[in-house]
C-alpha cells in the first residue's frame, strides 16, 4: 500500500494544531468578552440584593430549570477564571438553601475546573514540560506519586487561588479521574460555609449589611478544615516513613 503523499502532512499537523489550541482560543475569547461586556458588575451583592425578588420567584416558578441555570453560570466562571466564585456560592445558598446550594456549587466548580484543566492539558502541558526540563520532570514525579492527596489539601485550603490550582495539575501528569474526585471532595467544606451564609443573606440585607467573606477564616471554620487537611496528608507521611525504614 502506498503511503499517503508527503504534501498533505502539513495538512494534517495544521489541522491537529487548530484542535488542540482552539479551546484555548475560546477561552481567552470567553475572558475577553466578559469584561468588555462589563459581565463581572453582575456578580456582586448588590445586583443580587437589587433582584432578590425577581430571583427568588424565577426559581420558585423553575425548579428544575433554576438549578441547571445555576450550574451553567457557576461553572462557566470557573472555566473563564474570572472573579465571582463566593458571591456566587452565597448567592446560592440565598436561592436554594444550604445543602441543595452546595451541591450545584461542587457540580459547578468541578465541572468549570476540569474544562480548565484539560484545556491546559492538552495545549500547554507538553511545550511547558519540555521548556522546564528535568526540574519540572523531577516535580511532576514527586507530584504525580501522592496527586490526590496533594491535590485534596490545596482544594481544602485556599493557600493559593481557585484558578492557579485549577491548572498547576495539568502540568504535573495529574490524571483526570484524580483531578475530578480530588476537586469535588476537596470544595465541599468550603462551598458548605458560604452557602450557609447565603442561607442566612436574606437578615443581613435587610439590616444594611454585606457579608463577610472572610468568615471561611475564622478559628471554628478554618480548624476543622485545617484537620482534614492534616488527614489527607496522612497517607504522604506514612509512604514516606515506611520508605525510610526499608532503607
Amino acid at each position: 500500500m502506498d503511503s499517503p503523499p508527503a504534501m498533505n502532512r502539513p495538512a494534517k499537523g495544521a489541522s491537529s494544531t487548530i484542535r488542540r489550541f482552539a479551546p484555548l482560543v475560546i477561552l481567552l475569547a470567553g475572558i475577553v468578552a466578559f469584561f468588555a461586556l462589563g459581565l463581572q458588575k453582575y456578580l456582586s451583592f448588590e445586583t443580587l440584593q437589587q433582584n432578590r425578588e425577581a430571583l427568588l420567584g424565577f426559581v420558585g416558578q423553575h425548579p428544575w430549570l433554576a438549578p441547571l441555570l445555576f450550574i451553567a453560570v457557576y461553572a462557566a466562571v470557573i472555566a473563564l477564571s474570572v472573579p465571582g466564585g463566593a458571591v456566587l456560592t452565597i448567592a446560592g445558598g440565598f436561592l436554594f438553601s444550604t445543602i441543595p446550594a452546595t451541591l450545584y456549587v461542587v457540580v459547578g466548580a468541578t465541572a468549570g475546573a476540569t474544562i480548565v484543566f484539560l484545556i491546559a492539558k492538552t495545549a500547554l502541558g507538553d511545550w511547558l514540560r519540555a521548556k522546564a526540563g528535568p526540574r519540572i520532570r523531577r516535580m511532576e514525579q514527586g507530584f504525580h506519586e501522592n496527586a490526590f492527596s496533594y491535590l485534596l489539601v490545596l482544594r481544602l485550603i485556599p493557600l493559593f487561588p481557585f484558578w492557579l490550582v485549577n491548572i498547576v495539575p495539568a502540568f504535573l501528569g495529574v490524571g483526570l479521574g484524580t483531578y475530578v474526585v480530588a476537586t469535588f471532595i476537596g470544595i465541599i467544606p468550603g462551598s458548605f460555609v458560604y452557602a450557609s451564609v447565603g442561607n442566612g443573606l436574606g437578615a443581613v440585607f435587610d439590616s444594611g449589611q454585606t457579608p463577610d467573606l472572610g468568615i471561611i477564616f475564622e478559628p471554628a471554620i478554618i480548624i476543622p478544615i485545617l484537620g482534614l487537611a492534616v488527614l489527607a496528608l496522612l497517607p504522604i507521611a506514612y509512604r514516606k516513613f515506611k520508605a525510610r525504614k526499608t532503607e
